[in-house]
Order: C-alpha cells, then structure tokens, then sequence
C-alpha cells in the first residue's frame, strides 16, 4: 500500500499551499521579533545593557549542534502520522512555554534567566523549521513548484511579522510604553503558534518513500555534505545572507531613532513596509527565477539590496517619504533572497539522493539552519561589541554623543551592504540549472516507480521487499 496520501508531489493546490504555508506564521514573526525587539527589550527595559549580546551569541553557539541532530532524528522518523509532522506539532507547546517566559521576563532578572528561556525557544524554533523545510521540499518535486511553495510560505509568514510590528505601533498610539508593545508581542505569539501549526499540520499529506526511511545516518554524513562543492557554496552563502540582514536587524531602531531621527512608531511602521514587501518580493523572485535560473536571480536580490540600504543611509533624515519606497524594496529583495536559497537546498537535496540513493534532505536543511544559526549569534554580537567599542549606550533614557552615533552609523551600514554581496557571489558558476534539475527529476521519479512496483510485488507474494 502506497505511503503518500492526497494529490501527487509538486500538484498542491493554491489553497492547500497556502495552508502548509501557515507554519511559516508564527516563524518568520519570531525570527523578526528576537531580531529587533527582544535585545532592545532586555538591554533596555529589563536592564542587563550590552551583555545582552554576548547572551545571545553565547546561545546561539550552544544551539547549533541541536540541529544535525534533529535532522537526523527527522530523516530516520517513522510514525503513522509521518516523518515530519509529529516533530513540527511538538514544537507547539515548546514555543508557548519559552514566548510566555521571554516577553513576559519581570525587571531585574539576570543573564541565566535570558540564556535559559532563548536556548528552549530556538529549540521551539528548529522544530518548527526543520520540519517545515523538508516537509515542502517532499510537497513540491519540481524546480518550479519549489518556487512556488517556497514563495508562499514566506509571503505568508510576512503576515505574522508585520503584525507583530504593527501591534506596538497600537500600544503607542494609546499611550502605552515600549516595553508594553513588546509584552503585547508576546501574547500574540503565545495564541498564534499552536493555531497556525495545526492549520499547517494536519491536513497537509506527507509523501514518503520507502528507500527515504531504510537507512541509518550518522553525524559523520554532514562531514560528507560538506566536501561537496554545491554544499560549500549553500552554506556559505546561507551564513552571509543572514549576517548581514541579522546585522542590521539587531541595530536597527538604534539607528532609525539616534541616527535618522525617526520616533519609535514611525522606525516601527518603516519596519512594517521592509517586512510587508515580501509579499511582493517572494511571489517576484520566483517569477524571475523560473525566467533566469535560480542562482541569478539570487545575484540579483543581493546586489539590490545592498544597493537599497546605501540609499537609506545617505538619505535625509527623518524623512518618511524617502525612507519609505527604499524600504519596501529591500524588504522585497530581502525575501527574494530567503526564498531562493531554501529552494536552492531542495534542488541540491535532489541531486544528493540521486547520486547516493537516500534521502537527506532533513540533514541538508539542518546543516543550513546550523549556519544560519551561527550567522544570527555572530551578528548580534558583533554588533553589541562594535557599540561598547564605540561607546554607545543602549539603556532606556542614555545619552550618546555625535563619537558613539557616528560609530553606530558605520556599523549599520558596511556590514549589512557587504555580507549580502558576498552571499550572492557563492554562486557564481553554479551549474544545477532548471534544465539539469528536469533531468535529475525525471531520473529519481522512474527509480521510485520501480520501487513502488516492487514494494507491491513484496506484499503481494509476502516476501521481503
């Protein structure tokens, strides 16, 4: 009896694309909110200063090896409700648990309370996506179904991150405090995790294949990903791509406020429009993508960005109405790269089992969610010891002078505008065309409809398959 269940891989419909894209919800609007609201908020209102960023890299370095070992659990799952589902359902209680102790963190409490309650969120955090990823790479087989899905779960997780930066703007407006936004966040949070994950979860179809689940991996397969030349370029641009916006992230409402003259609210609704744009920029850079190859239209989402940041740096201050068409575009761009590199990693996953005959994609989308992680703690601390070096006071009410808010300028700028670039430029002379990715379909789908006959010859006569 076959495992698959509902339409075939790759032939989703809108809606039921939209539906797996739910996952993508509460994801993307944590990965906003612990980029640029929860340092500020533990730095600032509960009082732990620059230290927060050697917290949180020190997290981050303690949660990287969590992911191989996850992917491995996830590729060697069995269960009667699937591979992927059991784990991306477990991450909903874990999420609610480290939302409610996080934003909700009383005045005065320490670095371990900190360290303790991020190291259980990012385990939230990876089980959500791990399961996500490699679940939507075995929904959609082809090169340009991967697009597609990859875009939609991304355009709609903008949802959950614009509203999780709309909400202060709310709070301000009836004259609540910054924290109080923050607070309103994490409530927010709390309700919307499990929701969009059963939504997600549930009715989606999981299609599995036997030789996918036959085999025992080891922690010595990663060191066998990475001498592969198509994996040194993923990783490497993964890790770059995600420095630099992580980089401007976790300095962004200290720049817009000290450095361009924005209040909270409208360094907030800027923030709303760069995250809001990926509902154009994901569905865009699918489109270009299945026009231009992949890998260039990852060129070109790199190259504009950087270029959007220069012009948000050398603009006037203050001003909305500059600030704001420059932010929607990077935000667009900023998407149009995070899609193309998640379906980059499905085509490569296909080339993998291809050659070797199993399936890891649950171990490729871990390794890039180990560099991604590595790239988020570096960026914030980097960022965090570039301000102590510059003498620029986080805390609530501080005074900095034109020495320290000269030294934010520079970090905002060259670091974000440089990273990305070199990102882009991993895949110069990638060869896994949309032409060369047809061929390797077409090869795996006639393997498995081999072994799909075989498996019903096995029960038939019942032999062993």
């Amino acid at each position: 009896m076959s495992q698959a269940k509902g339409p075939p891989a790759g032939q989703l419909s809108l809606l039921a694309v939209l539906t797996f894209a739910c996952a993508y919800l509460p994801y993307s609007a944590l990965v906003t909110s612990v980029a640029v609201q929860v340092p500020r908020f533990f730095a600032g209102h509960i009082g732990l200063g620059l230290a927060v960023g050697g917290i949180f890299g020190l997290v981050r370095l303690i949660d990287i090896p969590l992911d191989p070992a996850l992917g491995l659990l996830m590729d060697r799952t069995r269960s009667r409700i699937g591979r992927y589902r059991p784990w991306m359902l477990l991450g909903a209680p874990v999420l609610m648990l480290a939302i409610h102790r996080l934003y909700q963190a009383p005045v005065g409490v320490g670095g371990g309370y900190l360290l303790i309650w991020l190291l259980i969120m990012y385990l939230g955090m990876s089980l959500l996506l791990l399961a996500a990823n490699s679940w939507a790479s075995t929904l959609a087989a082809t090169y340009s179904q991967r697009s597609r899905i990859f875009g939609a779960m991304a355009g709609l997780g903008t949802l959950g991150s614009v509203a999780i930066l709309v909400i202060p703007i709310v709070v301000a407006q009836r004259h609540g405090t910054d924290a109080q936004g923050v607070q309103a966040v994490g409530w927010f949070l709390f309700g919307l995790s499990p929701v969009a994950i059963v939504i997600a979860a549930l009715p989606t179809p999981e299609p599995l294949n036997k030789l996918a689940t036959a085999h025992n991996f080891r922690l010595a397969d990663y060191g066998a990903l990475l001498v592969r030349p198509n994996i040194l370029r993923l990783v490497a641009a993964d890790f770059l791509v995600t420095l630099g916006p992580g980089w401007m992230a976790a300095l962004y409402l200290f720049f817009f406020k000290d450095s361009r003259g924005f209040t909270t609210t409208a360094a907030n609704a800027l923030l709303v429009i760069y995250i809001a744009a990926a509902l154009l920029g994901a569905p865009a850079t699918a489109w270009l993508a299945n026009r231009i190859s992949k890998h260039r239209a990852l060129a070109v989402t790199t190259t504009g960005y950087s270029l959007m940041l220069i012009v948000i740096f050398v603009s006037p201050k203050a001003n909305f109405a500059i600030a704001a068409p420059a932010m929607l575009l990077a935000g667009a761009l900023a998407a149009g790269t995070v899609v193309m590199i998640r379906s980059i990693t499905a085509d490569i996953g296909d080339e993998i089992r291809l050659e070797k005959g199993r399936h890891e994609i649950g171990l490729l989308y871990a390794l890039t969610s180990a560099t991604t992680k590595a790239a988020s703690a570096l960026a914030i601390t980097l960022t965090f010891w570039v301000l102590s070096v510059v003498g620029y006071n986080p805390v609530e009410g501080a005074a900095n002078g034109p020495d320290q808010i000269r030294g934010l300028e520079l970090a905002y700028a060259w670091g974000p505008i440089i990273f990305v670039m070199l990102g882009g430029a991993c895949f110069i002379g990638y060869k896994l065309s949309a032409e060369r990715h047809a061929e390797i379909r077409r090869e795996l789908d006639a393997r498995d409809a081999l072994e799909a006959e075989a498996t019903l010859a096995a029960a038939l006569t019942g032999s062993e398959a």
